[in-house]
């Protein structure tokens, strides 16, 4: 038999990283183990339950250039599909701009949105497209990279162009304001996301809960392959002699250990191995972005002119119409990504500020039902200019590192996390 079919890997995290990493491994044969410390999967895009409805603990958009997701999805058996609601690219807000991309080739897809976009100045629009002309030809490199605030300036990016389109598409994929926000990163998301195929820029909503998307056919897939899922399982330490790597106290052994936590939670499992010292420092050297979801259940009569609409000029970016994706009538998800002011309200009054900020767009609202409000503290890692994120392979042969905040062009997205959990597995051999 193959000593490679033959070797045990161990998965410690049941986030999207790990549960991609799992998978690859299930799908080569291996024997693998998933570790999950808590009961649901998914980590920082999951199921939750709430007044029995299952929502996320986060309203979460992929896009069409998410080929490694979507293929991942395809792999577990969940259909894209059926599962997420496919748009062209859309900018809809309740100010009244509205900008749609069709499905063109680049740069005409950008072009036809820009020109026949509803509340854009026909000089904004132009210079748009002549700055994406002009990072098409510098291979959309930025040197040196600066922030996103800076860059876009340099470029003359101001006024409506700016405030509806490219710091929300910043803040969106990067969850970093845009006066600190890395502008080599963003220039590989509008590289991905606005050119190459006609559907990259398309936008895909989910019409199910997070847990139907990946966690729970990825769970069934693993099994079926023979692998092992081991929830309410937290590892709080690995180590090493002559077998191979030793989880805790357990006495299994493990040819390779591919860590999928959080950045928050690596750094510790990794303290037993001085080798690991500089891993360990770029770890720790990370600051984070937070996301804020509230979720409003109104009657059922309530509900917005599209699936997602924008805002602008309060602390309200995106709210969802959760009815027209599957969910209950009435039920709206405002989605408040980064860090700023709204951090510094408490629940109620965060609720307030956005039922008032709603009807500043809508009209007058009835009172809300029901409100439910759910912080990621650490979404993401904060995508600064120049930062040094640690890379999947450490110096201790056998180990490896997966999530988003693993180095790649990417910032921390479900596609960041999914890629890095395929290279990792990819990597045990």
């Amino acid at each position: 038999m193959d000593d490679r079919v033959s070797a045990r890997v161990a998965v410690i995290g049941g986030g999207w990283a790990g549960l991609s990493a799992a998978v690859t491994l299930a799908k080569r044969g291996r024997k693998v183990t998933l570790f999950e410390a808590a009961r649901t999967l998914g980590g920082r895009a999951r199921r939750v339950d709430i007044d029995d409805i299952a929502l996320d603990n986060g309203q979460h958009i992929l896009i069409g250039a998410y080929r490694e997701t979507l293929a991942m999805m395809r792999t577990v058996g969940a259909d894209p599909e059926r599962l997420l609601l496919r748009l062209p690219l859309e900018m809809r807000y309740a100010d009244g701009f509205h900008m749609r991309t069709p499905r063109l080739p680049f740069p005409l897809n950008l072009a036809a949105a820009m020109l026949f976009a509803e509340g854009l100045p026909l000089g904004q629009a132009v210079a748009a497209m002549r700055f994406m002309r002009r990072l098409e030809a510098a291979g959309f490199r930025v040197q040196p990279d600066r922030s996103v605030r800076q860059f876009l300036d340099e470029q003359g990016q101001r006024g409506s162009v700016l405030a509806h389109l490219w710091e929300p598409l910043c803040v969106s994929a990067l969850n970093t304001p845009i006066a600190h926000a890395s502008a080599q990163v963003f220039a590989n998301v509008l590289r991905d996301g606005l050119t190459g195929r006609r559907e990259n820029s398309d936008l895909l909503v989910p019409r199910v809960d997070l847990g139907r998307l990946l966690p729970e056919p990825a769970i069934a897939f693993i099994h079926g392959q023979g692998g092992e899922v081991r929830t309410g399982a937290a590892i709080r330490r690995i180590g090493r002699d002559d077998l191979g790597f030793l989880l805790d106290e357990v006495e299994e052994r493990f040819d390779h250990v591919v860590v999928a936590v959080g950045p928050q939670h690596a750094s510790a499992l990794l303290a037993d191995f001085p080798a690991l010292s500089v891993t360990r420092a770029a770890i720790d050297a990370l600051a984070y972005e937070p996301i804020v979801t509230c979720y409003l259940q109104y009657p059922q009569h309530v509900t917005l002119a599209s699936p997602m609409l924008g805002f602008c000029g309060g602390i309200v970016q995106w709210v969802f119409d959760r009815g027209q994706l599957g969910g209950p009538k009435g039920l709206l998800a405002a989605v408040i990504s980064a860090s700023g002011v709204h951090e510094e309200l408490a629940r109620d009054a965060l609720a307030a500020r956005i039922h008032h900020e709603l009807e500043g767009a809508l009209g007058t609202l009835p009172a809300h039902r029901m409100f439910q409000v759910i912080t990621e503290r650490r979404a993401t890692f904060s995508c600064t200019p120049g930062l040094a994120r640690p890379g999947r392979d450490t110096p201790l042969p056998g180990l490896l590192l997966a999530g988003d905040y693993v180095a790649s062009d990417y910032p921390g997205t479900l596609e960041a996390a999914v890629r890095s959990g395929i290279a990792a597995a990819q990597a045990c051999n």
